[in-house]
C-alpha cells in the first residue's frame, strides 16, 4: 500500500489516539465517499496493542461517519491479515467479498450504520 500521508492528514482523514504525554499510540484514516465513508488504515504501535486503541479509533471512525450521515462503512484487509478477518466481524462488519487487486488477495467488509 503506498498512502500520501500528507495529502490525507492535510485533508484531515488522519486520526490520532495519543497518551497523556502526547505520544501517538495509534492512527486511524478514513473518508467520506457517496453513500459510505471507506475505513482506510487504523493502526496501533505495537507496544499499546491490546488495550483497545484501535477499537476506540473505529469507533470513532463510526461516530464521525454517523455525523456524515453516512449508510454504512466500507473497508478491506489482506488476506493475509488473519487477526482481521476475525477482528472485524465481532465489531459488527459483515464480508462481503474477496479478490485479487493489485497483486493483494484483499477481504471486504461493510458495516451498515
Amino acid at each position: 500500500m503506498v498512502a500520501d500521508f500528507e495529502a490525507l492528514i492535510a485533508a484531515e482523514h488522519v486520526h490520532v489516539a495519543v497518551n497523556p504525554d502526547n505520544e501517538v499510540l495509534g492512527f486511524v484514516v478514513f473518508y467520506p465517499t457517496d453513500q459510505h465513508v471507506l475505513l482506510e488504515n487504523v493502526a496501533v504501535k505495537a507496544s499499546a496493542s491490546g488495550q483497545g486503541i484501535g477499537k476506540a479509533l473505529i469507533a470513532f471512525c463510526e461516530a464521525s461517519a454517523r455525523k456524515l450521515g453516512a449508510r454504512s462503512i466500507k473497508l478491506y484487509t489482506n488476506e493475509k491479515m488473519t487477526e482481521n478477518l476475525s477482528i472485524y466481524p465481532h465489531l459488527g462488519y459483515k464480508e462481503t467479498g474477496r479478490v485479487t487487486e493489485d497483486g493483494f488477495e484483499r477481504v471486504y467488509f461493510e458495516k451498515v450504520i
